[in-house]
């Protein structure tokens, strides 16, 4: 019970942030509450985002019935149970090598990944993958997942790949170069190496990609990064060598494309919903207006 109190404040700090459509990228262990949350906003029961969910999302487990038709099944039961896109885990934990060379564990197969976007699209469903790099990395953008969410050891050939096919990227800067996985990583490797460094060499890299289509997004959680705080990603992406214009668009009219969304919000036409946001300043001469939004009207 606590969890939907707690969901219905996070909705309404998202929505007065100035957010007024974000994907949800999985429920973290708490069921189809996604959906339960989605179809309160709808009805106007409490105040948030329109949302596309992605429910428990799909990962297999040491003991759990693999294959890519396991993988197409599971696509079903979450479209079944009211996901508007799929979001997977290719890779799972990530090392390093004494050199401090970056390893991930893959935890789909390729067959896996295939199955699974195919079954996702043949549904009119777009498939996010979380992803720490390595095979898993690889394997999402061969399979061709829509979106790579943080994309830690992202190569300029895969990159390449992906404007070639493409797929979108979310890099999600705020939230992977916390200083709570910074200390962890020093941690575990006698304060040799942090996967911090890594992620910000090729966020950059992404960012200069001529064609590669990077959007907004967060990984918003509400314990170290609360939610209607994630105007800081702004910030972050214009840093990062964003212009600020194309941080706006990252975060509209591209945002949108990305969700599939495009032909209801993204960009303020004829026909889509009215969805619009006020600052003080101007975003363009300062990107941090964007995290002091003095007024919001969603449709």
């Amino acid at each position: 019970l606590d969890v939907a109190f707690i969901a219905a404040a996070s909705a309404e700090d998202c929505l007065l942030a100035g957010f007024t459509t974000m994907r949800d990228a999985g429920s973290h262990g708490n069921g189809n509450a996604d959906v339960a949350v989605r179809d309160a906003i709808n009805r106007g029961e409490i105040i948030g985002p329109r949302l596309s969910v992605a429910t428990a999302g799909i990962r297999f487990g040491p003991k759990d019935p693999r294959g890519p038709d396991v993988a197409r099944a599971m696509v079903r039961e979450q479209l079944k149970d009211g996901a508007t896109h799929i979001k997977i885990y290719p890779s799972g934990g990530y090392s390093f090598t004494p050199e401090g060379v970056l390893q991930v564990t893959a935890t789909l197969t390729l067959a896996e990944l295939q199955a699974i976007v195919d079954e996702a699209h043949k549904n009119q469903l777009r498939v996010m993958a979380h992803t720490f790099g390595g095979q898993g990395l690889a394997d999402a953008v061969t399979a061709g997942v829509d979106t790579i969410e943080h994309g830690q050891g992202l190569t300029q050939e895969l990159a390449n790949t992906m404007v070639q096919k493409g797929l979108y990227y979310d890099p999600t800067i705020v939230r992977y170069t916390l200083a709570s996985i910074d200390a962890s990583d020093k941690e575990r490797t006698g304060g040799k190496y942090s996967i911090i460094p890594i992620f910000e060499k090729n966020v950059r890299m992404a960012i200069a990609t001529k064609g590669l289509k990077v959007v907004f997004g967060t990984g918003v959680d509400g314990a170290m990064y609360p939610y209607g705080s994630q105007g800081r990603e702004f910030e972050a992406v214009v840093k990062y060598g964003m212009t600020p214009t194309r941080a706006l668009q990252a975060a509209t009219s591209l945002g949108a494309e990305n969700m599939g969304w495009e032909d209801r919000v993204g960009t303020i036409e004829k026909s889509k919903f009215a969805d619009l946001v006020a600052v003080s300043g101007d975003p363009l001469a300062d990107i941090t207006e964007l995290q002091r939004v003095k007024f919001v009207m969603k449709g």
